[in-house]
């Protein structure tokens, strides 16, 4: 039964997408917060739409980051990146360039101003991030997954330089952000646990590492709190 009403809630996840996308379209289209407010009446639809047919809940901890920011946070499904879209005022995702051409989600990912990086091509692809970066003004809250990609619970797949160089290169703060979302809504699962998926804002990192410390530090606190959270869900790592 449960297999059933999160194919449904899947299902109706990607019609709610178009529609609100396309009714969105004037805001979006007349500017950037407007594209944002659009991003975030979809977030909030989905959270509904989860909480209803699958008992599943979100909830957010810490101090949410408001000025210019780089934001790190651990990536485990779809879930989290509609977290961090509805929490972050002026969020602005590094995103795979293959996304520039998906419907309504290209949209609207070039519309607030996401930088997109080829897979593959590990130079090129952070000067292009940077040179993207240094072009905007407005670099709000930009926001990384260290890994570059999703990871099931307890996997411990290496974290890119990527991150550490824009770090860098930006001089700002990074707010690192740990997650137990993949206890519920893991990558290439077709089931929607019930539970709460917490996304938690942790202590900023201060700019002026080097690169190598900083991802040190950042990779040992997120997961370090991202651990803490899945045990709290209830999560049992293998020993």
């Amino acid at each position: 039964m449960l297999l059933i009403r999160s194919q449904f809630a899947n299902l109706i996840m990607y019609l709610l997408l178009a529609i609100i996308g396309i009714l969105g379209l004037p805001l979006a289209i007349w500017s950037r917060t407007g594209a944002l407010m659009v991003i975030k009446a979809y977030c909030a639809s989905v959270f509904w739409l989860y909480r209803v047919t699958c008992g599943l809940h979100v909830e957010f901890r810490g101090k949410v980051p408001e000025g210019e920011v780089l934001v790190c946070s651990k990536h485990m499904s779809f879930m989290d990146v509609l977290m961090l879209a509805y929490m972050l005022p002026r969020v602005k995702f590094i995103m795979k360039r293959e996304l520039i051409w998906a419907p309504v989600l290209g949209f609207y990912g070039w519309r607030i101003g996401c930088p997109p990086v080829a897979r593959g091509k590990k130079g090129s692809a952070i000067k292009s991030m940077v040179r993207h970066l240094e072009a905007d003004k407005d670099i709000g809250q930009t926001t990384i997954f260290p890994q570059g990609t999703r990871v099931l619970p307890g996997a411990k797949d290496p974290y890119k330089v990527g991150p550490g160089v824009i770090y860098t290169r930006m001089d700002k703060d990074c707010v690192p952000v740990a997650t137990n979302v993949g206890v519920f809504w893991a990558r290439r699962s077709a089931v929607r646990k019930p539970g709460t998926a917490v996304l938690e804002f942790l202590e900023p990192i201060p700019a002026g590492l080097g690169v190598k410390e900083f991802m040190a530090k950042l990779e040992n606190v997120i997961e370090t709190n991202s651990d803490r959270l899945m045990v709290e869900a209830g999560y049992e790592f293998e020993k």
